[in-house]
């Protein structure tokens, strides 16, 4: 074990070594734990020499959007190392909005925590199906014996803000839908209402946190829980942010540009979507959740400083 230098918290040896668990505001448990884990290789595969890569993300050709990354795909299946059974379901036939269900092997009817989770890819990139996100989810809800629920939200530019953040409350709000009975034997079978995780890597950790605001706004089924949020190298911007010399000015003026591109009405940096502290932005502490995790790579100051603004909030554990 070493010591994190932004918190004096102990970073445990996964995969490489490179990423902190923010322990602070989190208690221990195998489901947060099987999370870190696993996405502690994500974060080693896009280092290069140490330092992490940004790509460009998409190209326009001839007027049309061609992505330049993620563009593959996976079919759901049975996967035959964990022995995880995934599914692919429409859950809103008026925009052919997917999902994909995973199932651990079960040996009976036990219930489940839910694990609501959005991709990441700058919004503009990735899917429910590309396959080393469907890799990890295999193995996370093999290892930590839940159930995993992936929502495939439309991407920007084609589909500007906040069609993304929309499907993905429908999602959450059809999942939450089968607490007293639905459509998905899986989830009236299987999953656990009272603990419902909402998480989300890069921009789908941005996602994740509005959902989690929303979901504090507005009245929720009843039975509902909401765990945990889990937050994986997350997507924000700020002004206040911005001035940390962690920020270089090629990348703050890149995320920036890529945020006006994708919602051209935005206030700029400190919009609600992507600063959740400014004024304008929902009470955070409407936070709808027991407890959160934010996982970070060492260079990550974003998703410290998003862990920073939470514990001076004045949120509190649930």
């Amino acid at each position: 074990m070493t010591t994190s230098p932004y918190t004096g918290a102990k970073k445990p040896q996964f995969v490489g070594g490179i990423s902190w668990i923010l322990y602070e505001m989190w208690q221990a448990s195998n489901v947060l734990m099987e999370v870190a884990t696993s996405y502690f290789s994500y974060a080693n595969e896009n280092r290069i020499g140490g330092k992490m890569v940004s790509l460009p993300l998409t190209s326009l050709q001839n007027g049309r959007i061609v992505r330049l990354s993620q563009t593959e795909t996976i079919p759901a299946s049975t996967d035959p190392e964990t022995g995880v059974t995934s599914k692919d379901v429409i859950i809103n036939p008026d925009t052919n909005l997917p999902v994909r269900l995973y199932l651990p092997n079960l040996s009976s009817n036990q219930k489940l925590p839910i694990y609501v989770y959005y991709h990441g890819g700058g919004f503009m990139i990735g899917s429910a199906f590309y396959p080393a996100d469907h890799k990890r989810l295999n193995q996370l809800v093999s290892e930590a014996k839940i159930m995993a629920v992936s929502v495939d939200y439309r991407l920007a530019p084609e589909n500007l803000f906040p069609v993304p953040y929309e499907d993905s409350w429908i999602a959450l709000k059809w999942v939450l839908s089968h607490s007293n009975g639905g459509s998905e034997p899986w989830l009236t079978n299987h999953g656990d209402f009272g603990r419902i995780f909402i998480a989300g890597c890069s921009a789908g950790g941005n996602i994740a946190h509005n959902m989690a605001i929303r979901a504090g706004n507005e009245d929720l089924e009843p039975g509902v829980t909401m765990e945990g949020l889990v937050l994986i190298h997350p997507f924000f911007m700020g002004t206040e942010a911005f001035k940390s010399e962690r920020i270089s000015e090629v990348f703050k003026n890149l995320l920036e540009k890529t945020w006006k591109v994708m919602k051209p009405d935005t206030t700029g940096l400190d919009d609600p979507l992507a600063n959740p502290f400014v004024e304008e932005a929902p009470d955070i502490r409407s936070l709808r959740c027991k407890r959160v995790m934010v996982c970070v790579s060492d260079e990550d100051w974003l998703g410290f400083w998003y862990y920073l603004k939470l514990k001076e909030s004045g949120w509190k554990l649930g």
